[in-house]
Formats: structure tokens, sequence, C-alpha cells
């Protein structure tokens, strides 16, 4: 058996290394500005691999980028914020492994691409005063969005951002939330059967290089401008919202 045969099956070698390679740099995005990582990386990946295993392979490697990540910034994190969002990412996770083929996934992207855009331009309320069981809902919600969306890292931003005035607490407390999201995720398409054992070593080596890449965002978080910081988010999460709502109508005319 070949090297790439071992990596990933019926995929060439060098695609194997360019998805290792991607790990890298998108996790140290997502280190640095708390998004952005995951759905770049799911759109690499996208193009070497099969559909059936897209979206639980990519969940494994971000939940271990997301909990390198929540290691090393650990101090950071608003767990009482954090804690309610996960309980409730509990039930997202068991309503959308049952539902995760019935729903239109143009739908949902028009609709997540529509809501981050507002909740960037218009002036809405601080959210660091939402109680415990709308955290909870939150985490159902997004949770339950990211079984057909693959990252749902923009849509927890929204909502992380507003939360809190420290770029540190945003950007960690995402981690903790990611990582469960991810986790719940993963654990849910392998009950329903999913196999990823031939795809083992790939990602292995896609969690060693994202975990280097953690490393280097995390170095560069902690020299941003907590102005320049807010900015540059703003900016990722609208052109991320736009890619959304792009894919979705493109969904809808093909």
């Amino acid at each position: 058996m070949t090297l790439a045969e071992w990596l990933a099956p019926g995929m060439p070698l060098w695609a194997s290394f360019g998805l290792i390679i991607a790990s890298f740099f998108t996790s140290a995005l997502t280190a640095a500005f708390a998004l952005g990582g995951g759905v770049t990386l799911l759109a690499v990946m996208s193009l070497a691999l099969p559909i059936a295993v897209l979206i639980p392979l990519h969940g494994v490697v971000q939940f271990a980028s997301n909990a390198g990540r929540l290691g090393i910034q650990r101090r950071s994190v608003r767990w009482d914020k954090a804690l309610p969002f996960i309980l409730g990412g509990l039930i997202g996770a068991a309503i959308g492994a049952k539902t995760v083929v019935t729903l239109p996934e143009e739908i949902l992207r028009l609709l997540l691409g529509t809501f981050i855009l507002a909740t960037i331009f218009l002036k809405l309320p601080s959210l660091g005063r939402l109680k415990d069981w709308q955290y909870g809902l939150a985490g159902a919600v997004t949770t339950f969005l990211s079984m057909f969306i693959g990252a749902s890292g923009p849509l927890n931003a929204v909502l992380f951002t507003r939360a809190f005035k420290d770029r540190k607490q945003v950007v960690a407390t995402m981690a903790s939330v990611t990582a469960s999201q991810h986790a719940l995720k993963v654990a849910a398409f392998l009950a329903a059967g999913v196999a990823l054992g031939p795809y083992a070593l790939l990602a292995a080596a896609m969690i060693a290089t994202g975990f280097l890449g953690t490393l280097a965002g995390t170095r560069l978080l902690n020299h941003l401008d907590e102005r320049l910081f807010r900015r540059l988010l703003a900016v990722m999460l609208s052109v991320l919202a736009v890619e959304l709502i792009r894919r979705g109508v493109f969904g809808f005319i093909r």
C-alpha cells in the first residue's frame, strides 16, 4: 500500500499534503480572529474528499483544533456563558442527527447569511446580559445548524463578539463552545454509521499541523489591537455571510 493510500483512499498524495498544510493556516486564522478557519478548511476539503465523509471528517479535525486552542487559551474562557450554551448543544445535536437529510441546505445558508449581515450592520443591544436559558437556546440552534453547514463559527461569533468586550474572552469562549459542537456532531455521524477509519492517518496529520497553527495564531492574537481586531472580525463575518448567501442562491438556480 502506498503512502497516498495510507493517508486517504482514492486521493492523490499532493491533495493529502495540501489538506495537511491548509489545516495549519486555517487553524492559525481561527486562533487569531475566532472564525474563518473552519469555513475555509471546509471549502478546501470539499475539493478533494467525497461528500459522504466531508462534514464528519471536517468535524474531527475542527474538534481537535478547537480543543487545542481551548487548552492554550483556557484562562480567558467565560464558562458562565459557555456551559449553558454547550448543554443546549446536546439538544441541538440530537434533533439534527434525526433531520439532517430533510431540510434544504440552500434555505439554511440564505437565512444564516442574512442574519449575520443584519447583526453586523443593525444596532442591536449587548448580548452580555442574556439569561442562561437563552444561551442554552442559542447553543441548541447553532449546533443543530452545524449538522447541515459544517461550520457554525460565524453564527457563534455573532453572539459572543457582542457578549464580551475583551477579544481574548471572545476567542477562548468560542473555542470551548465550537469544540463541543464538533464533538457532538461527530458523535451523531458515527452513531449513524459513517466510517472514518480509512481517513484516520490523514486526520491525525491535519490535527498535528492544526495545533501548530493554533500556536502561531495565538501569538498573533496577543499582539492585536482591540479596535483593529473588531474591525477585521466584522469584515470577515461580512465576507462569510455574503458567501453563504451566494451559495444559497446558486443552489436554487442549479
